[in-house]
């Protein structure tokens, strides 16, 4: 079941601390901006669970290197209106769409781009597919939900159909899920210990961010123009099953505008992983006079590995 907007009888706008929408919900909002005019705008989406927090040390970077950003809480998270709820895949790109057109209103000679961490690169791939969607400067994908249905187990898109059909109710805290979604051990405490992070998640949210991911995976070849994909080989969180046959399906087309890059060391969390600066400063070069080579060296793995890839199927997960 999902929870989607209102009637659009409001005027979206944005204040210090919101985001009105059209239907007027208030989203929390956050800014990071640099001391003197931006070079170029990031607007950020944050991934399941958690709220526009998540940038806060990606977006002190940034805000440093000349680059101003934005976040907001999605709709069901963080301190948005119905929480754990989920609003649909339609209601969190239009929610997007409208935001960057408020955005490029306050920076009209500015580059726009957009950043979303897992669940927000769903959103962002999805995005970017719609005929409404107005014109960025280019889109960066940390590790994106790609886990698709069609990369699951049966038993496991079985038993997620029935739970959300008959129990959506039914609320998973993921205690005893033996995962490390990053190696910033200090991090991950302050997490639990955030009051605005979900904990305990429904049965049919799970179900709506599975849609999500399924349209997302699906539409590789319809995710076009300078785009910047990141994932850590060491993610336990979105396997690299979907994720690779998602990039080979993505790369089938042309690849002129297309950066991958694969860390080594990177976990899910890859911004605030213990080497998220590394990846930061990737980001900042790519934004700003995008280079021939990362400054890491992360694109050079990626295209090793994907060549590989080419002379033999994707490896089912151990």
């Amino acid at each position: 079941m999902t929870y989607p907007p209102g009637a659009k009888n409001n005027t979206a706008r944005l204040s210090e601390t919101f985001f009105l929408t059209e239907d007027g919900a208030n989203l929390p909002f956050r800014h990071w901006l640099p001391k003197t005019d931006p070079q170029a705008i990031l607007i950020a989406l944050h991934g399941f669970n958690d709220y526009s927090l998540f940038f806060q040390q990606p977006g002190d970077y940034f805000s440093k290197q000349g680059i101003a950003c934005f976040a907001y809480d999605q709709r069901g998270f963080g301190g948005s209106p119905k929480r754990g709820l989920w609003a649909g895949s339609a209601a969190y790109t239009n929610d997007l769409l409208t935001l960057i057109g408020l955005i490029k209103q306050r920076y009209p000679n500015r580059p726009v781009y957009l950043l979303g961490e897992s669940m927000g690169g769903a959103i962002i791939i999805n995005a970017m597919s719609q005929t409404g969607m107005p014109a960025v400067d280019g889109v960066i994908l940390v590790a994106p939900a790609l886990w698709a249905r069609s990369t699951m187990p049966w038993y496991q898109t079985g038993l997620l159909w029935t739970l959300a059909h008959s129990m959506p109710w039914l609320t998973l805290t993921g205690q005893g899920v033996k995962v490390m979604p990053s190696d910033n051990i200090e991090m991950l405490r302050a997490l639990g210990r955030d009051p605005w992070v979900i904990k305990a998640t429904r049965i049919e949210t799970v179900y709506g961010l599975t849609d999500l991911m399924d349209e997302a995976f699906n539409s590789a070849t319809l995710l076009h123009g300078n785009t910047l994909m990141l994932y850590g080989e060491k993610d336990e969180i979105i396997p690299k099953k979907p994720t690779y046959a998602f990039l080979q399906k993505f790369l089938a087309s042309d690849t002129t505008d297309k950066t991958v890059a694969f860390y080594q060391q990177g976990y899910h969390m890859l911004l605030r992983d213990l080497q998220a600066p590394t990846a930061w400063k990737d980001i900042t070069a790519w934004i700003t006079h995008k280079p021939q080579q990362l400054p890491s060296g992360a694109d050079n793995r990626a295209r090793q590995i994907l060549a590989e890839l080419i002379l033999q199927p994707v490896k089912e997960e151990e």
